[in-house]
């Protein structure tokens, strides 16, 4: 039998938010993987300016990116495991929260002209 998708049930805020945080997590400029756990402490999270940000190289609508800002995504993705929130504003993203298929990959990231 195939593995099930989505096997903790995130709904799609939470898969969009996780989905983004996975780019985050793998560029260096934005995050520090831990080569032991798999770990990935983000640095920042990016801001929104007109309709869209910038998310490592990739222009991202500011609609889909809403969850990033929404501590209630944050806390519904630790209850799972995915994240540790370590105080307000620092996150990391645990080496599940790393491998997790969110299904949308590359689907609403589009490479940045700017």
């Amino acid at each position: 039998m195939a593995p099930r998708k989505n096997p903790l049930k995130l709904n799609k805020l939470q898969l969009r938010t996780l989905a983004l945080a996975q780019v985050l997590a793998n560029d260096p400029s934005t995050a520090q993987r831990d080569s032991d756990s798999g770990d990935a402490v983000l640095l920042g999270l990016p801001h929104a300016h007109g309709n869209h940000m910038h998310v490592g190289k990739f222009v991202v609508s500011s609609r889909d990116a809403s969850g990033l800002f929404n501590p209630a995504v944050w806390t519904a993705l630790a209850r799972k495991g995915l994240v540790r929130q370590e105080g307000p504003v620092s996150i990391t993203l645990t080496a599940a929260g790393v491998a997790y298929d969110t299904g949308f990959g590359d689907r609403f990231l589009t490479p940045s002209d700017h």
